[in-house]
């Protein structure tokens, strides 16, 4: 009988719902993330929030309403964080709309595709409203690629202006006829005339060679934190930066090299639109750059990974891919947005041929790492790594030191170990081309 009357008491409380438990409701802080692809507002909070959002597409704005909270400093904060430069908020206003009620409207700068979400305490974080606003025209990896490229071509050309710099022996020329065929406009790659898909050299060699760094982490998730406080999103960052000025300047057999960020700034990106972005630009190669963090402090040395088919080559491999593949968790993605082509992506697509491939590119890499720092394994180890899961394209990842270690800390934040480390990586990536060739791109995106 006692047993009962618990029962019903408990499914009182049931009924009651998040209405009723969002009346105690604190709002702990707030978060802006700009970015290219979309800008998030996180609002973390004690307590669930119970939310109604309204869409109106002219001018586009969000308005949502948050139940059973008062007007607060941190949310006002929200308003003073929009930049002038955020790609997509215009502005965001916030007012007690009614006793209870707080009203948020995000105006936004062009018409977009939100999304409105909660997600459960993980990590450091407490409970989470989150809002991502997504462009309705999404942005193309390619056309931003061609965009950066000609850039760089138009500071570094010496040629007198009204001669053309664009021909048919410039493996630029075969990336923007790719975009033309995808339907890439002139205005979404800053050119004036793309050229046609016959002017593009198909037939060798002589083409753009990509690499893809991609820079662990970032956004809502920080990564590794040391003792000193430094995250790994940010080291690993300050990595991609100098390994893409390195590249940039390279040649390898005569081929123009390019290195393209799956982020470029502190925001997050799921494990499977990383592998996208790299697959959509036809990379060459796939580098994932990570700063290892083990419970205990006496770890130390790089280490440089590539997938498995099978079990994890050691119990440390294992225990290192459980980790990064939390990265979608702690960062807040919205399951329920998941579509097919979403799913299938995070499904196990790796080949062998993949996988011998990634093993060739991190031997080379940790060849020459070797000479620039301590290793942590004197060969490439393997695991489930989601990150790595492009079949078609060679992939590593690479954690720089162990971040939990004081003394490689203070590495990981020194400019000269960063240096040393980048000349390192850009080394192994010539190694790795002096045995293996790039080819004619023949893969669809």
């Amino acid at each position: 009988m006692k047993r009962r009357m618990l029962l019903q008491s408990g499914s009182v409380v049931l009924l009651m719902g998040s209405w009723e438990l969002a009346r105690g409701a604190s709002i702990l802080a707030v978060r802006l993330w700009p970015a290219p692809d979309y800008t998030r507002v996180t609002i973390e909070s004690d307590t669930p929030l119970l939310t109604r959002q309204t869409f109106v597409a002219q001018p586009p704005r969000l308005a949502v309403d948050i139940e059973g909270v008062t007007l607060n400093p941190a949310l006002r904060e929200l308003v003073a964080q929009v930049q002038a430069d955020d790609p997509n908020i215009g502005g965001i206003r916030v007012g007690q709309f009614s006793a209870n009620v707080v009203r948020l409207v995000i105006d936004l700068k062009q018409p977009m595709t939100p999304q409105v979400f909660s997600l459960s305490p993980v990590a450091a974080y407490h409970h989470r409203l989150v809002m991502d606003l997504y462009p309705k025209q999404a942005a193309d990896p390619l056309a931003a690629l061609i965009a950066e490229r000609l850039k760089q071509k138009e500071s570094a050309s010496l040629a007198p202006k009204g001669k053309e710099r664009q021909n048919a022996n410039d493996p630029l020329g075969e990336l923007m006829a790719q975009q033309a065929r995808k339907g890439g406009s002139a205005a979404n790659t800053g050119n004036s005339a793309i050229p046609q898909a016959g002017t593009a050299r198909s037939n060798g060699t002589e083409r753009l060679i990509i690499i893809a760094l991609d820079p662990g982490h970032g956004g809502e998730d920080p990564g590794a934190i040391g003792p000193g406080g430094t995250r790994e999103k940010d080291v690993v960052l300050k990595l991609a930066h100098r390994l893409r000025e390195r590249i940039n300047a390279m040649t390898i057999r005569g081929n123009t090299v390019h290195a393209y960020l799956t982020r470029d700034a502190d925001f997050f990106v799921p494990l499977h639109v990383r592998v996208q972005k790299a697959r959509q630009v036809q990379a060459d190669l796939f580098v994932s750059l990570h700063a290892d963090a083990f419970y205990t402090p006496r770890p130390q040395g790089a280490s440089v990974f590539a997938l498995s088919h099978g079990g994890a080559s050691s119990s440390a491999a294992r225990w290192m891919a459980a980790k990064e593949n939390k990265a979608d968790l702690i960062g807040g993605l919205n399951v329920q947005a998941k579509d097919r082509e979403v799913q299938r992506a995070l499904l196990d697509m790796s080949t062998t041929a993949q996988i011998n491939d990634s093993l060739k590119l991190g031997g080379t890499l940790l060849s020459e790492i070797a000479r620039v720092g301590k290793l942590h394994k004197p060969q490439v180890e393997q695991a489930a790594f989601a990150v790595l899961k492009a079949p078609d394209i060679p992939s590593v990842l690479v954690e720089a030191a162990f971040i939990s270690n004081p003394e490689e800390e203070t590495l990981l934040n020194s400019e000269s170990y960063q240096e040393q480390l980048a000349t390192a990586l850009v080394r192994g990536i010539e190694g790795y081309f002096a045995k293996n060739p790039p080819l004619a791109r023949n893969r669809s995106v």
